[in-house]
């Protein structure tokens, strides 16, 4: 047996000697740049281009089997220009020999490959730099010849499949660049200085990757780096592949003012390609001020993905981040809005559309959660369930202008958004615990939302506004030239005095009010909406006043100055008291026509009609005070005044702005009726003396203090006329 040993020792140490003697001596009479030549004709032939080995071939065989290559081109296709359509500097590749034939390993030492130029082109016509070589790949396969193999028929024929395990020192690229040109969509793609280089690659043992490169977009002026760093195991029995430890940077630049730094970063990402299934786990994205984190439960890239997400955006300021985009928010009331956005949601991707769930959604100092359901396929609806806990809308209004409020303001009203009303279709609610306004506070608002084709409708709105109920339904239809706005909206027991001091910053009057409110417009914008209002308009006041204005000693002083009396002493602090307050009408292109108004004081009726411009906010109404014969404010009125202002309709006037209208008689009027009234009772005296005496006739007189003063008159002049025919 020991001889046997030392016999097959011997025999191996003289094969492995013949081998080196073997290989020294192809290596020392075999230069490959004899057969150049000969490779550049066969690739030449074989696809129709220039080909060229220009740098030396070198060849070695043992230990390793090595061959390298200095610069090499590949032609261009004509009509593409002299740019190489294939080019490298250098290449290299080797494999150790003993390995291969003892123990079936194929070990590869470096494969390096350095400055390698791709050109890849479309001319106008849509025609590659590419279309030949297939073309004479596809002529080549159709011309080859079937080989017929004659299988013997004593058994079924057994495959032996030798396999190789695989062992890699590294992959190095240096300085590579790919350039894609399509002349007939006027696109250009680029990229250079790509590196690449790789770590020891064996089977199940994880391969370090790092690597880069640079890019550039055309036309649209886009550039920038990527940079790479992970590593990667693969198990070609399962089929799975791992990519631990990612982290992948961009920077682009020119898409906008300042440079995008994209950074990724991610522990774990298991792929199985058998299953066709991936897990992405944890990952975190960064972009300028924005930081991302996710977690991405495992899902198949078969077909269509549909990956469920669980997302996290830290605070950020989306005014900053905007700014950074080279775009800017319009300009609002509060300088700080805006400052600080935030959202946690879980988000599962289908084909139709993105559903969020358990959103959280934090916008400056109010929180909104719910859901939101984001379509995918065009025409597709968004849907929302959202719920806020409290706004101020007033931040983000426009900022208050001085200059507003010149009569030259030319500041264009605000725009139906048509075209954004056509572009999407949405459904879904909204509801708000406080919603700040103006003024005026809403507390506990719903909303429906339903847009679709153009057509939205807000519908039902209801909330709590100053103790009282408001109920809305607002229709703007933009489907057609000239979007069209109607509202249906009413407000029941509303308290007045803070409602006038939300809307006119006055406390004048006090009580609750309640109303009715359908009116149609249409227009462009609000303005051109408010010239063209029409619809139906009802309100009631009740049990309420006017603070600062005492009607009734209004009237007491008027009465005196008409009879050259002194006037009464007013009682402060002056008010007037109302029971109910009531009007109703139409409006046409803008203007309320009310001829129904009613309002019943301690001591008066006041009844008339008037208008209300409600593009201008003025209000001209003409109104008849009628005192009551016993009226609740006596104070130290005397039987004279009562007297007086229970024989007399007292003209009222209104007018001026609808935010702070004036009240006042119209004296011109009470003056010429009081005249009148003077003269009717001096006809009535003259007239009454020539009556003949029904009490002295036993006749019972008739009670003409019962008849209207003027018809006495008519009446005794008509007897007069009679007696002198």
């Amino acid at each position: 047996m020991r001889q046997l040993l030392k016999f097959i020792a011997i025999a191996a140490a003289g094969i492995v000697g013949l081998l080196l003697v073997v290989g020294i001596a192809i290596t020392l009479l075999f230069d490959p740049n004899d057969y150049k030549d000969d490779i550049e004709k066969a690739v030449r032939d074989a696809t129709g281009r220039e080909f060229a080995i220009e740098g030396d071939l070198a060849f070695s065989l043992f230990p390793w089997l090595a061959l390298e290559v200095g610069r090499t081109t590949l032609g261009n296709a004509e009509g593409f220009g002299d740019e190489p359509f294939f080019q490298v500097e250098g290449a290299s590749l080797s494999v150790k020999i003993l390995p291969l034939i003892l123990s079936d390993e194929l070990a590869i030492g470096t494969a390096s490959l350095d400055s390698l130029r791709v050109n890849l082109a479309v001319d106008p016509t849509g025609r590659s730099n590419w279309d030949d070589l297939v073309e004479r790949q596809e002529l080549a396969a159709e011309m080859e010849p079937e080989v017929q193999r004659d299988e013997p028929d004593d058994g079924p024929s057994v495959a032996v499949e030798k396999s190789f395990a695989v062992d890699v020192a590294n992959i190095a690229i240096t300085d590579a660049a790919f350039s894609y040109r399509d002349d007939q969509a006027g696109t250009a793609y680029r990229v250079e200085n790509a590196n690449l280089e790789t770590g020891r690659i064996t089977g199940g043992t994880p391969v370090p990757v790092r690597g880069g490169f640079r890019f550039a977009v055309e036309p649209n002026a886009l550039s920038g780096q990527v940079d790479l760093d992970v590593t990667i195991n693969f198990d070609p029995e399962t089929g799975a592949i791992t990519l631990a430890d990612l982290e992948l940077d961009t920077r682009v630049e020119g898409a906008t003012e300042a440079p995008a730094d994209i950074r990724i970063r991610a522990p774990l990402i298991a792929m199985n390609t058998e299953q066709q299934t991936v897990a992405p786990g944890e990952f975190e994205l960064s972009v300028f001020d924005l930081d991302l984190a996710a977690s991405v439960e495992p899902f198949s890239y078969a077909g269509e993905p549909e990956p469920t997400v669980t997302i996290s955006i830290a605070p950020f300021s989306p005014r900053s981040l905007l700014t950074t985009l080279g775009a800017e928010l319009p300009p609002t009331a509060d300088p700080a809005a805006l400052e600080l956005l935030s959202l946690d949601a879980t988000a599962a991707v289908t084909a139709e559309r993105i559903a969020m769930s358990d959103i959280v959604l934090v916008v400056d100092s109010t929180t909104f959660r719910g859901q939101l359901a984001v379509p995918r396929s065009e025409g597709g609806s968004y849907e929302l369930d959202l719920a806020g806990d409290t706004i101020d809308l007033n931040r983000y209004m426009a900022p208050a202008d001085e200059a507003a409020a010149a009569p030259d303001d030319d500041t264009p009203p605000a725009e139906i958004p048509t075209e954004l009303l056509r572009a999407f279709n949405a459904r879904g609610s909204l509801a708000l615990g406080e919603a700040l306004l103006g003024r005026i506070l809403f507390e506990d608002v719903e909303l429906a939302l339903n847009l679709k084709d153009g057509r939205l409708r807000l519908h039902p709105v209801t909330a709590k506004l100053f103790d009282g109920q408001y109920q809305g339904d607002v229709r703007v239809d933009a489907a057609g030239s000239t979007p069209v706005l109607s509202v249906n909206e009413r407000i029941q027991d509303v308290s007045l005095a803070p409602l006038g001091m939300a809307m006119f910053e006055r406390r004048e009057l006090s009580g609750l009010v309640n109303g009715v409110f359908t009116l149609t417009g249409r227009g462009s914008d609000m303005a051109a909406v408010q010239q063209t209002l029409n619809g139906d308009v009802s309100f009631e006041l009740r049990d309420g006043a006017w603070e600062g204005t005492d009607i009734w000693y209004e009237l007491r002083r008027a009465r005196a100055l008409i009879r050259q009396e002194a006037p009464p002493q007013p009682v402060t602090p002056a008010r007037t008291r109302f029971s109910e307050v009531s009007a109703s009408g139409k409006v046409v292109d803008g203007v309320l026509n009310n001829d129904d108004f009613r309002a019943e004081l301690p001591f008066m009726q006041l009844t008339g009609g008037g208008t209300v411009n409600l593009v201008e906010a003025t209000v001209d109404y003409a109104l008849r005070a009628r005192v009551l014969e016993k009226p609740e404010l006596m104070g130290d009125v005397t039987e004279a005044e009562i007297d007086d202002f229970t024989r007399t309709v007292l003209p009222v006037k209104i007018s001026g702005s609808l935010a702070a209208p004036k009240f006042g008689l119209d004296l011109e009027a009470v003056v010429k009726e009081r005249a009148e009234e003077e003269v009717r009772d001096r006809l009535l005296d003259l007239l009454g003396d020539d009556e003949p005496d029904a009490a002295a006739e036993g006749e019972e007189a008739p009670a003409e203090e019962e008849k209207d003063p003027e018809d006495i008159l008519k009446d005794r002049l008509r007897d007069l006329i009679k007696k002198r025919d």
